[in-house]
């Protein structure tokens, strides 16, 4: 696990490394331009022109100095500044001095003439940017974005990125290598500042681990270390060691998202799933997943704002003894207005896990199903999809949220609940699913090309496995059965949606790494779910 810190944040760890630890600024700033000093001499040789673009804050120092170190390296470096040299910080003009010194000056901005340029050091504007880019900072950044053939080092972010929020204030200049401090900051692990990092290198430059604790870290991410908490898989077992899932998907023509989430927490290790669907599915999903229970009901019993005149239900148990226990054999058509509530009663005591709502459509029976459901249930439930919808448009359903709930919304769907519009969701990705969390005291995996989990305390997981080749159809189902398969499994649910998360983008990116980026189907990523974890399960 690392941290991801905001700009806020990163200044509290700075004023805490200096004033109670006691270590100088100077001293962390020499050791922050040497990384950056060691990773633009990796992209040039001495005699390409490099230019050190500095604002007059700490990180415009930053810069100068590994212009500096630069030069008495025997580079070609022309330091360049951007507004009033004279509001700059004491560490700005302290490396300044040191540069004169060693014959190296620098030029103001206005006095400066381009001509070639190999590498740009990108220091004009740090992690305290909190308005959009205007004026000369808007033309450097915009005339050294058009140098093509020029590489970019950042100084700890890419100049106009909203440390936060990964927002473009304005504009932004789009780095080959960022080299970051500390720690990596929130907005370079959010679209779209994370596209604008380039490869991304975290330096150690002196900041004691008490310095991010009094800072209170709200956000972080995984690494493939943290992969050692997958459920075990002791050798005594059987498959009701690993849980029971109950997938509620699939309407007319929509067997593939039941059987991609059925196939998912297989995958993901549960011992036995049953899906419940709609009649027409039963004999594909045989076919498709013979593993699974497969239990079916009309649609149209329901229908008409009553819960079943006649449940219509029917059950294929599986085919040992242990798995009929509860199941009904045969046709199933009990009379009375309770039935229906009494059949979902049983299939979800039955479970220890429910996924509820991949392609379940949007006829009114599914309101009626999802409130059986959530009124029913004692065990972790995840709502996706279709769920999801019937919740945004019945939202008095939301009363039987419990702290057991993982819901997994893509943007659209978590406009419709939240109220507000995809772009204004984009703008703060994890804010909105914190308040949507903190709000209803439930886990919310929030899909985006940075998926972002959160929980009651306000806590923010944001995923740094995945790649597009995952924007296909299906790949949500995927998701949300994985959710459930660990779960299953006895993870809590705020632990299991993150772990799911990243084996998840894992998968995705083994996909790609062995065929390309274009080419993969749900279920390919599905069968690949186990890779990641399949080296680093504790022994029991």
């Amino acid at each position: 696990m690392r941290y991801l810190m905001t700009g806020e944040q990163m200044k509290e760890v700075d004023r805490y490394t200096m004033e109670s630890i006691g270590i100088p600024s100077l001293v962390l700033m020499e050791r922050a331009a040497m990384a950056v000093a060691r990773e633009a001499g990796k992209l040039v040789k001495k005699t390409d022109s490099i230019w050190a673009v500095c604002g007059t804050g700490n990180n415009g120092a930053d810069a100068v100095a590994a212009a500096r170190m630069l030069a008495l390296e025997g580079y070609r470096v022309t330091i360049i500044i951007a507004g009033n040299r004279e509001r700059g910080t004491k560490e700005f003009h302290t490396q300044l001095e040191i540069a004169d010194r060693l014959g190296l000056s620098a030029v103001e901005w206005k006095d400066f003439i381009p001509g070639r340029c190999d590498l740009i050091i990108d220091g004009l504007l740090g992690v305290g940017l909190a308005r959009d880019v205007e004026g000369e900072y808007k033309e450097i950044l915009d005339t050294s974005g058009a140098m093509d053939h020029a590489a970019v080092v950042a100084v700890d972010i890419p100049s106009g990125i909203d440390s936060a929020t990964g927002q473009v204030m304005g504009t932004a200049l789009k780095a080959d290598v960022t080299v970051t401090f500390g720690c990596q900051k929130l907005g370079t692990a959010l679209y779209p500042g994370r596209e604008y990092c380039g490869k991304l290198v975290i330096e150690d430059i002196g900041f004691p681990k008490i310095s991010y604790e009094k800072a209170r870290p709200f956000a972080w991410t995984f690494e493939k270390e943290d992969l050692k908490g997958l459920p075990p898989r002791p050798a005594y077992s059987n498959k009701g060691t690993f849980g029971k899932v109950l997938v509620i998907a699939g309407s007319p023509g929509m067997s593939g998202a039941a059987y991609l989430t059925a196939l998912a927490a297989y995958r993901m290790g549960a011992g036995l799933v049953k899906i419940l669907t709609v009649e027409e599915n039963r004999q594909i999903l045989q076919q498709q997943l013979p593993e699974a229970i497969v239990s079916v009901y009309k649609p149209e019993v329901l229908t008409g704002g009553r819960l079943g005149e006649r449940a219509g239900i029917e059950a294929r148990p599986g085919d040992e003894s242990e798995d009929r226990a509860g199941e009904p054999g045969g046709s199933l058509e009990e009379e009375g207005s309770d039935a229906w509530e009494e059949r979902i009663g049983r299939e979800c005591a039955w479970a220890d896990v429910i996924a509820a709502g991949p392609g379940l459509g949007r006829e009114p029976y599914v309101e009626l199903l999802i409130r059986s459901v959530l009124t029913s249930a004692y065990v972790p439930i995840v709502l996706d999809a279709d769920a999801l919808n019937a919740i945004a448009d019945h939202p008095y359903l939301e009363q039987y949220y419990t702290e057991n709930i993982v819901i997994t919304p893509h943007l659209g769907e978590m406009a419709r609940l939240a109220g507000k519009t995809i772009g204004e969701i984009q703008k703060d990705v994890p804010k909105t699913a914190m308040e949507y969390s903190v709000g209803h005291g439930i886990v919310c995996v929030l899909k985006d090309a940075a998926t972002v989990v959160s929980n009651r305390e306000g806590q923010c997981y944001v995923n740094s496995s995945g790649n597009s080749c995952m924007a296909k159809a299906g790949s949500g189902d995927v998701l949300a059965g994985t959710v459930a398969g660990l779960l299953a499994q006895k993870m809590e649910p705020f632990d299991g949606a993150v772990t799911a998360v990243y084996v998840h983008g894992l998968a995705g990116d083994r996909y790609r790494k062995d065929h390309g980026s274009g080419s993969m189907l749900a279920r390919e990523l599905a069968d690949r779910l186990d890779e990641g974890g399949r080296q680093t399960r504790k022994r029991f």
